[in-house]
């Protein structure tokens, strides 16, 4: 899923980094390697990445993410796959 990009530095991703426990959901469950993991703790590699799916955040046990799923137009990604990029539209 590489290079699917939407509009740079509107995501509503965040990470506290004092709550991470370290497990590596995030990680694990990002379809888009926005997250790694660096010295038992996860850190957001690829904030841009972001399609707010919301699946680092429904899976963390910690609460340690948060992302309002959508804002940043998922549903648009998901839609240029679909109908194209001309077709697609971005919800608000």
């Amino acid at each position: 899923m590489e290079n699917f990009r939407y509009l740079e530095g509107v995501t509503t991703l965040q990470l506290d980094s004092e709550a991470c426990v370290g497990c590596g959901v995030c990680e694990s469950v990002c379809p888009h390697s926005v997250f790694r993991m660096n010295a038992k703790k996860a850190e957001i590699d690829d904030l841009n990445g972001c399609m707010e799916c919301g699946a680092c955040a429904q899976n963390c046990a910690a609460g340690a993410i948060r992302v309002t799923p959508g804002v940043g137009c998922a549903s648009y990604i998901i839609q240029t796959w679909i109908k194209g990029k001309e077709a697609a539209a971005c919800c608000t």
